[in-house]
């Protein structure tokens, strides 16, 4: 069978939207399946129903890539979008043709090429999602480096290029999963300016003709299908093989920072697709963190304890969703600075994306650092829905009794991996976390309720403050890490509704 490309899709009698030629208007670094899944999706999307007209020319941020296997396929790569809608189990799929090319730069004539499309007066934007890795400043980077390691080294060459050109500045869209990722591209790009002696007038551009913009990505990509079974059903099926085949969740949301004229210039807003432009994408990602990381590490220590595996599977116990549902929407929603109707329409899609029929989430790898996890997600919520209603969080309150139970639950040893509790179902787990936190449960394996309550919750390492100081949260977290022990975390669940 054939590898995907035009003349192999044209002959397997493909009949979705398809564009073939356009000019690149995107220079993207970054060719991974979270990219191909979500932002060349988008684009693809806006030259279907918007006539957007454009291409992203992709770059390989590191040696070893996928230019070649791209370029052998020209551009093109199969997409299913999998998950469930409004409770519907949705599988659709999509040829993406708005990559024209991969480009690696550690070859010289790619190195060449990349400073060509520098230079195009078709080139708009900057794309990237070179990892949380990716934005760093390396002093080792020199301008006349074929490339600079760093990214941020090799913008900043690109940029100079295109300065030297005397083109248009360029909208630079950071997609790695740091905080203020724009900003910080920016920062980096600045201290290659001073490093490199660059003129002011290059300076000015950068941060004055260049708009760097902050984004917050939110698209599970699982990217790979691993069934070999159902790799061979679908390449029947297509009539052509794929190596580059990716697959991303239903849901997607892609907040852009930017001031208000962006909106316009993107294809996105006309296209009717997901990618808002506000003026700080903050409140954002505190909805991000706190309604979808929350509810995850809100209800799965106590779900996992109680005998489910996966996070699929707990959507069909009342009790679990039910736990899940009312702590979002009672007690996480009313704490958050942003419209009420996008929190609830938010939150209503998290259990859609929890039941996602193609996706196999386990809850012990959810547990990974709960501590800091539940500091970070479910802390804040709990702290401000006091603050906001005067009496504690009732599910948020037992969530806290939930983490405690996972990580002192028939405790056997603590190893190099971990510390190795027992289920009451009868099968050993391994809880992972700083190892001074399991340091601290190992020590304390013995205390009563009472005791080991007063210890975590007076542990300000863990927690930055004195919980005990919150009026009746330890006699409410007493209550219920007895109620978990005695009755099982879905009883315990079940008596918070």
């Amino acid at each position: 069978m054939e590898k995907l490309n035009y003349a192999t899709l044209e002959k397997s009698g493909y009949t979705g939207y398809i564009l073939k030629d356009a000019p690149e208007k995107v220079l993207q670094f970054g060719e991974g399946n979270f990219l191909r899944a979500f932002v060349d999706y988008w684009f693809d999307v806006s030259n279907e129903r918007v006539g957007w007209n454009g291409k992203c020319c992709l770059v390989q941020p590191i040696a070893p890539g996928l230019a070649k296997l791209i370029n052998e396929q020209e551009g093109l790569y199969t997409l299913y979008l999998r998950g469930t809608e409004n409770g519907q189990k949705v599988d659709r799929k999509r040829v993406i043709s708005s990559v024209s090319r991969c480009l690696n730069p550690y070859e010289k004539a790619d190195f060449n090429a990349m400073m060509e499309v520098a230079v195009s007066d078709e080139l708009e934007y900057v794309v990237s999602n070179t990892t949380e890795a990716g934005i760093v400043y390396d002093p080792a980077c020199e301008l006349h480096d074929e490339p600079a390691s760093s990214f941020p080294g090799k913008l900043t060459q690109v940029l100079y290029k295109r300065y030297q050109a005397g083109k248009s500045g360029l909208v630079i869209l950071s997609c790695e999963l740091i905080d203020n990722n724009g900003k910080e591209l920016l920062k980096c790009v600045n201290q290659y300016i001073d490093q490199w002696g660059l003129e002011d007038g290059f300076r000015a551009y950068v941060n004055e003709k260049c708009t760097f913009c902050s984004t917050l990505v939110d698209r599970i990509v699982p990217g790979r299908i691993r069934d070999a079974a159902e790799v061979a059903r679908l390449e029947a099926e297509n009539g052509y093989t794929d190596p580059l085949t990716d697959v991303g969740e239903v849901f997607g949301v892609w907040n852009i920072e930017g001031p208000a004229w962006l909106e316009e210039k993107l294809p996105f807003k006309a296209a009717g697709l997901n990618c808002p432009v506000v003026p700080d994408v903050t409140p954002y990602k505190k909805r991000k963190v706190r309604i979808l990381n929350g509810a995850h590490t809100g209800f799965v220590l106590g779900a996992y304890l109680g005998g489910y595996d996966i996070v699929r599977d707990c959507m069909f116990d009342d009790a679990v969703r039910g736990f899940m549902n009312k702590m979002l929407y009672d007690e996480v929603i009313p704490t958050l600075p942003l419209d009420k109707d996008d929190l609830m329409n938010f939150a209503a899609a998290v259990q859609d994306r929890f039941n996602n029929p193609f996706v196999n989430h386990e809850l012990l790898s959810i547990s990974l650092n709960s501590t800091s996890k539940w500091r970070a997600r479910n802390m804040p919520s709990f702290l401000e829905y006091i603050d906001l209603k005067g009496q504690l969080p009732v599910c948020l309150t037992m969530s806290f009794a939930a983490y405690i139970a996972f990580f002192s639950n028939d405790i056997q040893e603590l190893n190099e991996k971990g510390l190795v509790c027992r289920r009451p179902k009868g099968n050993t787990y391994t809880c992972s976390d700083d190892r001074w936190a399991l340091e601290f449960y190992w020590e304390h394996r013995a205390d009563s309720v009472e005791d080991l309550v007063h210890a975590v919750m007076t542990n300000e390492q863990m927690w930055g403050q004195d919980l005990t100081k919150v009026p009746g949260f330890e006699a409410a977290t007493v209550a219920n890490l007895k109620m978990i022990r005695e009755q099982g975390a879905i009883a315990a669940y079940a008596s918070c509704l």
